[in-house]
């Protein structure tokens, strides 16, 4: 039986693009008043080193959404619509039709709605109704590659199926206006909107694209208030510690070595690095970890400069883009690399 492999992605992003000098002004204009210290709000957005990023409404009506209800559904009619589109997407460039869809797996942590967004998308895309769906919310950054790697787990025993892998990310809608803590002030400049879509055929499927030869999850005992959320009246209140960058140094060389020698391999050999884009001082500590040159995570920092961070939906597009270019030659190893709150990795090693 042979390996799960993809068969398509695609990467769609909001029609509303605002440059972050553009943003970083609403932002002085909001957090002025309250006589917050201004110079250190655009010391932080410049230090994350974006360019600007797409929005899931225009920014003129960010204004009217003043609770987290408001704000939620919102998200729910800008998530479906998005969502629609990168999976329509996805399929368009893999010939393949929804009905031809055997799993699908929806992941987000910006947003809530029963039924799940995934539900929706059965009615709106005409899903088959056997379809079996697993939403699954709260793993932030590191859900784009843990989702690819159960996706692959379901097709992996060699049945002639096709899994959906769906990331939507809304990060604009959960911004918490009177938060003036640094976590809050660095996430009003670092994450942005976007959605992605993956499918990954099983074994009797003809290979168009790499093969997903292993996955591996490391979880990271006792790091909870790492990364994540505080659920509070007014939404979703973002937890970043300083500390992330730190647990990458530490941890990501031991876990990444261990994982490709169980499969026979080193990181000499491994010629594409998909990370997501956690920001600048994540990305600096992942090359230090691996001895890597700046060039290895190239796609990376181009994402994060252009697009900002997309939480689960980064390293995806990190992977349209590597699979778009036909960089990749038969015989290439690549390293699929995510990390988010738990704390925890996930490690999807892919041959094309």
């Amino acid at each position: 039986m042979g390996e799960p492999h993809i068969l398509s992605s695609s990467a769609t992003l909001p029609a509303y693009y605002v440059d972050q000098e553009t943003l970083l002004g609403a932002f002085r204009e909001q957090w002025a008043e309250k006589h917050f210290n201004v110079e250190r709000l655009e010391q932080l957005h410049r230090a994350v080193r974006v360019g600007g990023r797409h929005l899931a409404l225009p920014l003129e009506r960010y204004g009217e959404l003043d609770s987290f209800a408001k704000r939620n559904d919102a998200w729910i009619a800008a998530a479906v619509d998005l969502g629609e589109t990168a999976l329509k997407e996805a399929l368009l460039r893999a010939e393949l039709r929804p009905e031809d869809v055997d799993h699908l797996y929806f992941v987000t942590v910006t947003g809530l709605a029963t039924p799940s967004i995934d539900a929706r998308l059965v009615n709106r895309m005409h899903l088959r109704t056997d379809l079996k769906r697993s939403p699954l919310f709260g793993l932030g950054c590191v859900a784009g590659a843990a989702g690819l790697a159960r996706a692959a787990d379901a097709v992996r025993a060699g049945r002639n199926e096709i899994a959906a892998l769906l990331a939507v990310e809304l990060c604009s809608l959960t911004l918490q206006r009177d938060d003036l803590s640094v976590a809050n002030l660095i996430a009003s400049g670092l994450f942005g909107d976007g959605a992605a879509a993956v499918l990954v055929g099983g074994g009797d499927r003809p290979g168009r694209g790499p093969r997903v030869v292993a996955t591996r999850s490391v979880f990271y005992p006792d790091t909870e208030r790492v990364m994540g959320w505080d659920i509070v009246d007014s939404g979703f209140k973002v937890v970043l510690s300083a500390q992330v960058p730190q647990l990458v140094r530490e941890r990501v060389r031991s876990d990444v070595d261990a994982f490709l020698a169980a499969n026979g391999f080193t990181r000499r050999d491994v010629r594409h690095w998909i990370c997501h884009s956690g920001g600048p001082r994540v990305l600096e500590a992942f090359e230090q970890a691996l001895e890597l040159p700046r060039t290895a995570l190239q796609r990376t920092w181009d994402s994060l400069e252009q697009v900002g961070n997309l939480s689960s939906a980064s390293v995806l597009f990190v992977l349209d883009d590597l699979l778009g270019s036909r960089e990749a030659r038969p015989g290439d190893l690549g390293l699929l690399i995510a990390m988010g709150p738990g704390f925890c990795s996930e490690l999807v090693l892919l041959r094309w």
